[in-house]
């Protein structure tokens, strides 16, 4: 098995900062999920969720992490990687914002910056899988130059199956 160096857990750009996620991100990580319309998760639920994301990342090297605006300094939501359906070898990037950051470029501008890091740890390929139904997602993965796959059909409905290759 090829062996990579470990993604980059702090990334800036020029309007955000991705970084490592803290205990006090548990209430807005929450407060995004609730927005899925499934309810809102307890907040010492996403603690643990938080928890169990930073030992991921100690493992895999790879990291989903909180998007903050810089100016603004709040949580916007998170972007980064994950084995997800994937792999280790080729992890997916996924991302998600709060409903109200849609629309200004956040998640082009995020997943730009962990797109660079993906390639610096070495790896030649990144996934993406994302709903029939999401545009939006659709319109950003394209930007940064991922090609439709696959389909899949899940519990949930149709999956698209997205690459890109980093070399």
């Amino acid at each position: 098995m090829p062996t990579y160096e470990p993604m980059a857990c702090q990334l800036e750009t020029e309007r955000l900062i991705l970084r490592p996620w803290a205990e006090s991100d548990a209430a807005d990580f929450s407060a995004l999920l609730a927005e899925r319309g499934k309810g809102t998760p307890p907040v010492e639920r996403i603690r643990t969720s938080i928890t169990e994301l930073l030992a991921a990342t100690e493992t895999t090297g790879i990291a989903l992490l909180p998007v903050q605006r810089r100016a603004e300094g709040d949580f916007i939501g998170y972007c980064g990687l994950i084995i997800g359906r994937a792999t280790v070898e080729e992890p997916e990037i996924a991302y998600e914002l709060f409903q109200r950051a849609h629309g200004h470029g956040y998640a082009t501008e995020a997943a730009g910056a962990v797109l660079k890091a993906a390639v610096a740890t070495g790896r030649k390929r990144l996934w993406s899988t994302v709903g029939v139904w999401n545009t939006p997602s659709f319109r950003v993965l394209e930007k940064l130059g991922f090609e439709r796959d696959h389909v899949s059909t899940e519990e949930n409905g149709e999956v698209v199956w997205l690459t890109r290759s980093l070399r």
